[in-house]
């Protein structure tokens, strides 16, 4: 059966949701990156980054790039599916608010260690960040289980980027001193 409206009644109705389909994969790539592009644009890796001292088993600075655009990537695809999977306007509002808690808390982790500097602050964040993923891969897992696996990833590189920031914090605080 063709795809084009023009060949029957079943033929347009699979067309547009195929069309629904495909809008709902480009609005949750716009988010997602949008979320990555804010939370870049607040990542200065100025002086003061580069004067941190860092524990010797942090990732070499030009993988975070690679990391973060295939975790966002994912995070992309998670939330089509979780959009697709809702039935219901009270499923999809969930979705919306799980990834719209989630990407606020991103946001605010970066705005806080490299935009305020302080480390310590984000290090304290971390945990609701931290949380607001585990949410995430759990609030999903009932609607869909493989758009909650794609989060596994996220997950465990924020549990690794938190352990990070202890040591960061460790190793360079207090923060906020007059220099």
């Amino acid at each position: 059966m063709s795809p084009h409206p023009e060949h029957g009644l079943l033929g347009a109705t699979s067309w547009r949701m195929r069309q629904s389909s495909l809008r709902a994969l480009l609005v949750a790539f716009v988010l997602s990156y949008a979320t990555a592009g804010i939370g870049a644009a607040l990542t200065e890796l100025g002086p003061w980054y580069f004067a941190l001292r860092h524990p010797a088993w942090k990732p070499p600075d030009a993988a975070f790039g690679v990391i973060w655009s295939t975790i966002f990537t994912l995070c992309a695809i998670s939330g089509w599916m979780a959009w697709q999977a809702a039935d219901t306007l009270a499923l999809r509002r969930r979705v919306l608010v799980l990834f719209g808690v989630n990407a606020l808390l991103n946001i605010l982790w970066s705005a806080l260690y490299f935009k305020l500097q302080r480390p310590d602050w984000a290090l304290f964040e971390g945990v609701f960040f931290w949380l607001s993923i585990l949410a995430l891969v759990m609030g999903l897992w009932r609607l869909s289980r493989w758009a909650s696996l794609l989060l596994i990833t996220y997950w465990v590189w924020v549990s690794i980027a938190i352990v990070l920031n202890v040591q960061t914090v460790l190793l360079n605080g207090p923060f906020g001193a007059p220099a």
